[in-house]
């Protein structure tokens, strides 16, 4: 079965524990919801944060949050270049599927959407994008 990549990316309103896992925890869902990703087919999930978010692993929302305690994650640092976005969490899933790479659905969500507009997907409340 191929491998194929799901990103996604989200911002955080603070960095704060319960902040991080609980937009994690919406972005995860998110994928799942749209790709219909099962624990037991995802080959392993990277998660970056930018620098100023230190309060919590985003692995902890997949273990607690959605039980993905089987699958390998691990957490890293996302570069600092100066004037990227702030408060970002980033994943990338490694995931076995038979659908091809075009029908994946990327998920990137409030504040990270300016990153990726054409994989942005809008939740209740979003501002639309190029509107401050």
């Amino acid at each position: 079965m191929p491998v194929r990549g799901i990103r996604g990316a989200t911002t955080v309103a603070r960095n704060d524990a319960r902040a991080i896992y609980d937009a994690t925890v919406e972005l995860l869902s998110t994928i799942v919801r749209l790709n219909g990703v099962r624990a037991e087919d995802a080959g392993y999930i990277w998660f970056t944060v930018t620098d100023d978010l230190n309060a919590a692993f985003p692995a902890d929302a997949a273990r607690a949050g959605l039980g993905w305690t089987e699958v390998p994650l691990i957490c890293g640092r996302e570069i600092p270049v100066p004037g990227a976005l702030q408060k970002c969490v980033r994943v990338l899933i490694a995931w076995n599927t038979p659908k091809t790479q075009r029908d994946v659905r990327h998920v990137f969500l409030h504040g990270a959407r300016v990153l990726r507009p054409s994989w942005a997907v809008d939740l209740p409340g979003d501002a639309p994008l190029g509107v401050p």
